[in-house]
């Protein structure tokens, strides 16, 4: 698998990352440990968690796994905090105390040392330099190597690379990441020109859309599916309606032509779309996440890239050099 920097760091990473939101709770230790052993015999060494994945049971696992099947200094691990759990409500708390709680139960769950990039989860109700001297002092003390966001737009993530960078010794903002694909273009108007701007990388999640662009929605809903399930229907029900629908049928006419799945054409799509370091990809089997390393040495035709643009929204002006 090919690498590529993340950003203007020095850090490397598999143009291709493994997400483990499903793991602990969909995804079985059995699958994942078959899912971790694939990806990284593929060369894949880029595995996105976070503490509130399972509620920790996915760093727990990725844990287990590192002791016994996949060495750990293969692996670039990034996971995220400032979410938590209560009374039973999902809430963000990105204050110094609850950030640096989270990372430390982080390194226990996943029996590690340090993490390679550790995200703010969300932007929350503390203030942004108390969120952020929490990155500062946990790379300092070396439980992590470099920093991130998550789901922070654009004018969010301007401001906390400013802020990183308007003193000397503060860590640097290394990436971002939030929502991308044909079915979620919003990165296009502001995240992914600040991320390029900024020198970030930049690691888009569900760019299959929520698995939607891979045709299994397209008469019903499958049984078994993230879209069957209680706690992930929601999550899927936005890009079951007509617009989507038809954007999934030109990814799947474009598959035809090219012989491949619509899966490994959408996905194409976004790893090779301007500023995107590595999709993270959220398959809960082998069997889902073979077809896109099979694709790792494919590229799409630039005609079928700009059809694709074009049914999903417009041309892409940073693909175009126009932005």
């Amino acid at each position: 698998m090919k690498y590529r920097s993340v950003g203007e760091s020095g850090l490397l990473v598999s143009r291709l990352g493994l997400g483990t939101l499903t793991w602990g709770r969909d995804t079985s230790i059995r699958d994942a440990r078959g899912l971790l052993r694939a990806f990284a015999n593929a060369g894949g060494n880029l595995i996105d968690t976070a503490a509130a994945y399972g509620r920790g049971e996915a760093e727990h696992i990725i844990g287990q796994l590192t002791a016994t099947y996949v060495s750990r200094d293969d692996l670039v691990i990034a996971t995220k905090s400032g979410f938590a759990i209560r009374d039973g409500e999902r809430v963000v708390d990105t204050s110094r105390q609850a950030l640096l709680n989270d990372l430390h139960g982080s390194l226990r769950r996943l029996q590690t040392d340090h993490v390679d990039i550790w995200q703010l989860h969300a932007w929350g109700e503390a203030p942004l330099e108390e969120s952020l001297s929490a990155i500062d002092q946990a790379v300092a003390a070396g439980d992590a190597r470099y920093a991130g966001v998550s789901n922070f737009v654009g004018w969010q993530l301007a401001q906390a690379a400013t802020w990183q960078r308007a003193f000397p010794g503060r860590t640097p903002i290394a990436s971002a990441q939030t929502e991308y694909s044909l079915l979620a273009r919003k990165a296009e108007l502001e995240v992914i020109p600040a991320v390029r701007s900024l020198g970030m990388g930049f690691f888009p999640w569900s760019p299959i859309g929520r698995g939607v662009l891979t045709g299994k929605y397209a008469t019903d809903t499958p049984a078994g599916s993230r879209g069957a399930a209680k706690h992930f229907s929601w999550f899927v029900e936005p890009y079951l309606e007509s617009r989507p629908a038809l954007i999934v049928k030109g990814v799947q006419v474009a598959a035809r032509g090219l012989e491949l799945t619509p899966a490994q054409v959408a996905l194409l799509w976004v790893r090779d779309a301007p500023g995107v370091t590595a999709p993270l990809l959220g398959a809960r089997t082998v069997g889902q996440l073979q077809p896109y390393l099979d694709a790792d040495a494919l590229e799409l035709p630039q005609a079928i890239v700009s059809a694709l643009d074009d049914i999903s929204g417009g041309q892409n002006l940073e693909r175009e050099g126009i932005g």
